[in-house]
């Protein structure tokens, strides 16, 4: 049976934004994975890079953000995708699991995530971990 670990990215060596390259096009075709940007990612106090491991090699990742508010601690989730070839052996699951256990952690209130209507396996993971689905509109400036 293969092993599923996952880890929070402390530094973004040459492995990591290998994995990121290969996973980012398969969560959006616009997004570009910049050495840059995933460095200051890992090195954010307020964003934690996740990743998920197969037997040894990162097969996933998603991203945590943690911020304060007058109302409280906020988490969001983003960038959850696994590999293709990887699919099916509880990845997505054991990152969002580990996602929740770090914002509970953090004393995050509540932590939100968004996806597309059409990704109904998401959806139904999303969900069977305890993600509630929110009545609400969701609005983009992308001045």
């Amino acid at each position: 049976m293969s092993s599923v670990v996952v880890e929070r990215v402390v530094a973004a060596g040459d492995e990591v934004m290998e994995a990121v390259q290969r996973l980012l096009p398969q969560l959006s075709g616009s997004a570009v994975a910049d050495p840059a940007v995933v460095a200051s990612v890992v090195e954010s106090a307020s964003t934690s890079l996740f990743v998920a491991r197969l037997d040894g090699r990162i097969v996933g990742m998603a991203s945590l953000v943690v911020y304060p508010l007058v109302t409280g601690m906020r988490g969001h989730v983003d960038d959850v995708v696994v590999d293709e070839s990887a699919r099916g052996h509880g990845c997505a699951r054991a990152l969002l699991q580990r996602l929740i256990e770090e914002a509970e952690r953090n004393g995050v209130r509540s932590l939100e995530l968004t996806s597309r209507p059409s990704r109904a396996a998401a959806i139904a993971l999303y969900e069977s971990v305890g993600f509630v689905r929110r009545e609400t509109g969701v609005f983009r400036y992308a001045g």
